[in-house]
């Protein structure tokens, strides 16, 4: 939070230049405005250049009505603190911005003793509510793969069967002397339904197979998918662990888990195809403990983080939001159901899957109830 002395302390800035008083508040992390009278910005601080994406040269002499969609709210705000009624407000607000993302921020308003100025607008981005909606778009989008993934299954799955009986059947009916040519079409009819088949059955898997609950050591998941890896790439990978071992245990499905980091690793790994070659490739399990986390909408006192990290290329901004979807997939070959299955998984122990990408580093982070608040 901004703190108020000595740049606004009654006489003390009397007879000083405006520029000179400002220049502390230009080395703030906060954004910081002030305000006139008529509630007209005279500054703005780098600071909220940044977080508002616009310069002080826009924002010069604009209301908060003119600067937000909803900038009403904060100019009734401005007005009531400059009525000293009261002269100080906090609140958290969701500012609405022509052709940008709304901002969720904690906003402190305070009527200051300055010349020219009466009000000091602080905005502070309101990280925890930002998580709190991609978490529920995460959950939303889970949910809608979840389904769209069990209905296609089951049409694919009927129509499947009897193409199968009856490729196999016509194999059987087949003259002898046409055996030996014609058993090679019918054998592919039936090996690319079988291929297909299990295909379906991993889309059913996570809503079919029953969840075997027991207290486990998160290191034991990472340690057995590690032993996995590395048995498949054992040149050209590092794997590396930082891990805390003071978590306590959660209570969990131990396979599904492993199955779910499993998925995920074995992306990375694929990633990093090229670094793989040249020997530099690197993969590292990072564990840590969060407090006060909410997760679909519970209240935890404590909760699990697992990174999984690698330094392969990254994912492009395009596919980002779209890598949890079904059948998308960044890799040749791949099927797109693994994060899907591994987002389901996790969301089946009350947790969450996010990622964030950038060259260089690929981040996943599972997050896990521990203790219920």
């Amino acid at each position: 939070m901004v703190t108020f002395s000595p740049f606004f302390s009654g006489n003390a800035v009397k007879g000083q230049n405006i520029m000179e008083t400002l220049c502390g508040l230009d080395l703030l992390a906060s954004a910081v405005m002030i305000l006139d009278a008529d509630r007209r910005v005279m500054y703005v601080n780098p600071a909220a250049e940044d977080l508002l994406e616009y310069s002080s040269k826009v924002l010069l002499y604009q209301r908060p009505g003119q600067i937000f969609l909803n900038g009403d709210v904060l100019d009734r705000i401005c007005r009531q603190v400059i009525a000293h009624d009261p002269a100080e407000k906090r609140q958290e607000l969701v500012l609405d911005r022509l052709g940008r993302s709304a901002l969720h921020v904690y906003c402190i308003v305070k009527a200051i003793d300055f010349p020219d100025a009466s009000v000091l607008v602080e905005l502070r981005e309101n990280v925890q509510q930002l998580r709190q909606d991609r978490e529920k778009r995460l959950v939303e989008q889970n949910q809608a793969n979840l389904e769209l993934v069990r209905n296609l299954a089951h049409e694919i799955k009927n129509p499947l069967g009897g193409i199968k009986g009856a490729a196999q059947l016509l194999e059987m009916e087949l003259p002898d002397r046409n055996m030996k040519d014609l058993r090679e079409y019918t054998q592919v009819i039936i090996r690319e339904s079988e291929r297909l088949q299990k295909l379906v059955d991993r889309m059913l898997v996570p809503g079919r197979r029953p969840h075997i609950i027991n207290d486990l050591n998160i290191h034991e998941v990472c340690e057995r998918v590690r032993s996995i890896v590395l048995a498949e790439y054992p040149h050209g990978l590092t794997i590396k662990r930082d891990y805390d071992l003071s978590l306590p245990e959660i209570s969990g499905d131990k396979e599904q888990l492993i199955q779910a980091v499993l998925n995920i690793a074995q992306n990375a790994v694929h990633a990093l195809g090229d670094k793989v070659r040249d020997g530099s490739a690197e993969l590292v399990f990072k564990t840590r403990v969060s407090r006060q986390i909410t997760l679909a909408k519970v209240r935890y006192r404590l909760a699990l983080n697992l990174h999984i990290i690698d330094n392969g290329p990254g994912i492009a901004p395009e596919m980002i939001e779209k890598i949890f979807f079904p059948l998308v997939s960044g890799t040749e070959g791949g099927s797109g159901l693994g994060l899907t299955l591994s987002q389901t998984i996790v969301r089946q122990h009350g947790g969450l899957i996010e990622c964030e990408s950038r060259p260089g580093h690929t981040e996943f982070l599972i997050r896990l109830p521990i203790a219920r608040a």
